[in-house]
């Protein structure tokens, strides 16, 4: 059996492109140029080589922004500073303080109506707040002496980096510790015609100098939910187009319950719908064709921008990695990992939106970093912990959640409570204005009743979860938090009157 493996292991062209290199790298190259490079500048490889340099030790990371299909690109930073996180939530922001506006006269404000909205201060003062922390994490890996490289890195052998400038320029860069961590990026549907000559995804919306007007948002994800929520509060008329359910992965409940408020706010929706085609007018604008699967008819409507928003795939392509035998999801194209960020190859790691199993998250992928320089060269064995991670959907009423949802929990053993009530602050006043808000907590029925699941829809609702999120992760308990006193008035105060239960009917 040993040697029916040898003589597999001996005529494999992998395995001796990899063995050669490594008897190359030991008797000629002697010692790496780097203690650890990161292939990725997004905020999980930024927090790593930062965290390794701290120890002491040669990092350097190495960073390149391919530009999206409708050519938009940006700085150091990744996904979350550059088209993500901050600039979401900044545009989130500014669709909050219209609505505020618009209700301010029934406090008293003397506001001329209908306010406007100009689309183009707004995108300039995101983009210019997000130039500058492109050069706030140039200067940062700067004073902590760890190289940049701004190129596009592959594998030559599993010690060693060839980087590619824009202008073409080579340059080879070794380590004895290599991090992947490029991130995702959107998907295009390109089955569909026209949808990548034509569309824009998340990677371009922030970057639009001019309004993009009537727009159609395809996908059910929270990316989508959350563009099409901001861009219906500055004014703008959106549509969201979804297959099937909104916000997969999420409490199916709650997730009905934000489609449903951000349609008494303004978004429409076209629902077990799909788009077959998107064509260019005469007009400039475009003309997408779509079926109904429901009603089994074919629909048309024109819209000055298509934002396709159907998923995100790891930026894997040009990193070479069968050559090296990193192991990758054949399905997802994720990279595989281990529980302390090891890839198939001992020395190779991967962390954040690119391993397969994690969560695609700015802070998992942040403390995974950091924790994995610690154990590198610090001499730490921690490892990450992915259980009860607090997330928040920025949609007009926000969605925070913690631990399982109702679909993830096993119901016989749980219990579920429920309350829905009314939002003081934005409902004094306003005769005609429907808000509601909600709680559920998912706890055990037995014994202790510890909670395994949290979920809040309502205002500032990522501020409410934060604190619960502790709670629950120190092992808190449904009597705990029947015990704890509210803080009056606000809307979290209400999760501690949780009474009513699911299973009461």
């Amino acid at each position: 059996m040993y040697s029916l493996i040898f003589t597999f292991l001996c005529t494999s062209p992998i395995f001796l492109a990899c063995f050669f290199c490594l008897l190359f790298h030991v008797l000629f190259t002697g010692k790496n140029e780097y203690d650890l490079l990161v292939i990725g500048g997004g905020s999980g490889g930024l927090a790593c080589a930062k965290e390794a340099a701290q120890f002491g030790r040669k990092v350097a990371v190495l960073d390149y922004v391919e530009p999206s299909p409708q050519g938009t690109k940006w700085g150091l930073g990744g996904t979350c500073v550059n088209v993500g996180c901050i600039p979401k939530k900044l545009m989130h922001q500014a669709a909050l303080l219209g609505s505020a506006l618009k209700d301010a006269q029934h406090y008293g404000w003397n506001i001329a109506q209908p306010v406007h909205h100009t689309w183009s201060l707004m995108a300039q003062a995101v983009q210019n707040y997000v130039k500058s922390l492109n050069w706030g994490h140039r200067v940062q890996l700067q004073d902590k002496k760890v190289k940049y490289f701004n190129m596009k890195g592959s594998f030559s052998d599993p010690y060693t980096i060839r980087g590619l400038t824009k202008a073409g320029k080579e340059t080879v860069v070794t380590a004895e510790n290599i991090v992947i961590a490029t991130g995702g990026r959107p998907k295009y549907p390109t089955h569909i015609a026209g949808a990548l000559e034509y569309g824009i995804t998340s990677d371009d919306l922030f970057w639009l100098k001019k309004s993009p007007g009537k727009t159609l948002v395809v996908g059910a994800s929270y990316v989508s939910l959350e563009c099409a929520g901001f861009l219906t509060g500055i004014g703008l008329d959106t549509t969201v187009m979804m297959r099937s359910i909104p916000l997969r992965g999420f409490d199916q409940q709650m997730a009905s319950l934000v489609t449903e408020h951000m349609e008494s706010y303004g978004t429409k929706f076209l629902k077990r719908c799909f788009p077959t085609k998107v064509e260019k007018l005469e007009s400039n604008r475009l003309q997408v064709t779509w079926k109904n699967t429901d009603l089994g008819t074919e629909e048309t409507d024109s819209f000055d921008t298509v934002m396709w928003a159907v998923g995100r795939a790891p930026d894997t392509e040009a990193l070479n990695l069968e050559a090296v035998g990193v192991k990758t999801n054949s399905e997802t194209g994720k990279i595989v990992v281990d529980a302390s960020e090891a890839t198939s190859v001992p020395h190779i790691y991967a962390i954040g939106d690119i391993t397969e199993g994690r969560p695609e998250l700015t802070p998992t992928a942040i403390a995974a970093g950091k924790l994995l320089a610690q154990r590198l060269f610090g001499q730490s064995s921690e490892l990450m912990d992915y259980d009860n991670v607090p997330t928040t959907v920025f949609t007009p009423l926000e969605y925070g959640c913690v631990g399982l949802s109702e679909e993830m929990a096993d119901l016989g053993a749980l219990q579920f409570h429920l309350i829905q009530l009314h939002a003081l602050s934005l409902n004094v006043l306003r005769k005609d204005l429907y808000v509601m808000y909600c709680f559920q907590v998912v706890c055990l029925r037995e014994r202790e009743q510890r909670i395994l699941g949290l979920h809040f829809i309502g205002p500032n609702a990522g501020e409410v979860i934060q604190g619960f999120a502790l709670g629950i992760k120190c092992g808190a308990t449904y009597p705990q938090l029947m015990k704890t006193i509210g803080i009056h008035p606000t809307c979290a105060e209400e999760i501690t009157k949780l009474h009513i239960t699911k299973r009461s009917g």
